[in-house]
């Protein structure tokens, strides 16, 4: 794979477009985050207030989102190759913008549905928002730029949370018209201020070959070891999602929390996992080495996730946040060990391959958990277990653990890697 220069015909990064492409990637997490905490009391108002059927419903849309981002992303990158990163960007945010405001406006189920789907596709941009930093950024300024693109993603997950348990705390709808004006400020904002990143000598043909999520897939089959780290990724993005998927319904029945109650604790989640990334990971993987590293980091996962599973009262979830924050760790030592299992010009690929996994991992999930969810909580079911999701993610984490721990086995550990 050719290494991606910096295109010298458009304009130096400047601070605005920089800036623009920051709240891009941090609006498309929005997008996901902000319905969480009032997306519960929307669906179950449509039904008639009745739990266990709106958690299923629940976990269809999830579904509909993931298989849409899943689908969108690799086209969106093919053909803002083709047309240029610019018109791509710039639609993307506008129809994030006015799907929001079809869905503050649906008038039932079915039109929340759709609109959900449509969220799904525009906010699918994160591969072409990386593309534009790759366009106009030095080679060996990239990972401070693409770090800057990480922390998007963190203030994304935990502005979301937050913003949509507190102002859906006063309308399940206000979340909606909020997102709304701030994706169409920013599509405005990028108009007048985005230039343009990929030249037209540069451009390629659209194919749909190219925007095919299934084939990067291959590479992660390549040797022993990368397919071991490979199927714990697997297993670690579906625990994770457990988060998203399920932790509105399990607070708000178990713990009888409003929506901003629980929009203050997944800002929390996001707050920790900020600081965990941003500042423990560095040291902790120096002191550790990587292997050591990815074991620890799962081992936490466990540990977190069984205390949201057991926990007789809502203290325990604070507890379990900061514990289970520290999973953090196991995903850039693995990272380290998965780049050194590959050539240096298959790292596009390689990263395709993983983000395609984390899309298969997603759509899995919102049916997983929600139906696990549904038949736990069900007064027909012989035992009541409303943690049955947290247990279920601290299962999947010690296959993840165990994969893992046979993978980097240091007779198979590139010696650069520890």
């Amino acid at each position: 794979m050719t290494e991606t220069t910096t295109n010298p015909a458009a304009p130096v990064a400047s601070r605005a477009a920089v800036i623009f492409i920051f709240f891009v990637l941090m609006l498309d997490v929005l997008a996901m985050g902000v319905v969480i905490p009032v997306l519960p009391s929307l669906i179950k108002g449509f039904l008639g207030g009745e739990t266990g059927r709106a958690v299923e419903i629940g976990g269809y849309l999830g579904l509909g989102w993931a298989a849409m981002q899943f689908i969108c992303t690799p086209i969106q990158g093919a053909l803002s190759d083709h047309f240029g990163r610019r018109p791509v960007l710039l639609m993307s945010m506008t129809g994030l913008g006015l799907d929001y405001i079809l869905m503050a406006l649906s008038p039932n189920l079915w039109w929340l549905a759709v609109g959900r789907l449509i969220s799904g596709a525009t906010a699918a941009s994160f591969s072409t928002a990386n593309a534009y930093i790759a366009d106009v950024t030095p080679p060996e300024r990239r990972p401070a730029a693409f770090g800057l693109m990480g922390a998007a993603f963190g203030v994304g997950f935990v502005i979301g949370p937050a913003l949509g348990g507190y102002v859906g705390a006063i309308d399940p709808r206000l979340p909606f018209w909020v997102a709304a004006g701030l994706s169409l400020l920013n599509a405005t904002y990028g108009y007048f201020i985005l230039p343009e990143s990929l030249p037209r000598e540069r451009r390629t043909k659209f194919s749909i070959f190219r925007a095919n999520p299934i084939g990067s897939l291959y590479l992660l089959t390549s040797n022993r070891q990368l397919a071991g780290l490979a199927g714990a990724n697997f297993f670690y993005n579906v625990g994770h999602n457990v988060y998203p998927t399920i932790f509105v319904w399990f607070a708000q029945y178990r713990y009888g929390w409003d929506t901003r109650m629980v929009g203050i604790a997944l800002a929390a989640v996001g707050v920790m996992s900020i600081i965990v990334n941003g500042a423990l990971v560095g040291p902790i993987v120096k002191m550790l080495g990587t292997r050591r590293s990815i074991l620890t980091g799962l081992a936490f996962g466990i540990i977190g996730f069984l205390l949201y599973a057991i926990g007789p009262n809502d203290t325990w979830v604070w507890v379990a946040i900061p514990v289970a924050a520290l999973w953090g760790i196991y995903g850039p030592a693995a990272q380290t060990v998965m780049t050194q299992s590959v050539d240096p010009h298959m790292q596009g690929q390689l990263q395709g391959g993983l983000s395609s996994l984390m899309g298969l991992a997603s759509i899995i999930s919102p049916v997983l958990y929600t139906q696990i969810f549904a038949r736990a909580i069900d007064p027909a079911s012989p035992i009541q277990l409303p943690g049955a999701p947290f247990y279920l993610a601290a299962l999947l984490l010690i296959c993840a653990f165990a994969l893992a721990w046979r993978a980097t086995k240091p007779e198979t550990v590139p010696a650069a890697a520890e």
